[in-house]
């Protein structure tokens, strides 16, 4: 399969279908952390997808592509750091940490492998344009 737009990415799409379960488990954390560590959650699992798209209207440059899926990656890294941290506070039940964590780390070695391949994604066709 051809890859035409950001949405072909499975890495793209992993990210996306991780964001969600993230946003449903920290609706159960406590009110005390839902401008902290909740937060912080949210925000990372958003900044994945985000920069894999703003990477993929940039990948005619590998310097600039390489660039934002570095940022990309790490905010993976930080998603199995908060989601350690959530398992060892208790926030959440450890399979379902432990499951989200693994699901991150396959979207670290995505990114990286991407990084390192960059080159075989086709560039002769424009960047996608946004439907409005």
């Amino acid at each position: 399969m051809a890859i035409t737009t950001y949405r072909d990415l499975e890495v793209y799409q992993l990210s996306m279908q991780a964001l969600v379960k993230v946003h449903k488990i920290v609706l159960s954390f406590p009110d005390f952390e839902r401008f902290a560590l909740a937060d912080q959650l949210r925000r990372a699992s958003k900044s994945i997808p985000a920069k894999i798209a703003e990477g993929d209207g940039r990948r005619k440059s590998a310097k600039e592509f390489k660039h934002f899926l570095s940022i990309s990656l790490g905010s993976a890294n930080e998603m199995v750091v908060h989601l350690e941290i959530t398992r060892q506070l208790e926030y959440a039940k450890v399979d379902t940490c432990n499951e989200l964590i693994e699901e991150y780390t396959l979207i670290c070695k995505k990114l990286y492998r991407l990084m390192e391949n960059w080159h075989t994604i086709p560039t002769s066709q424009p960047p996608p344009t946004c439907d409005f």
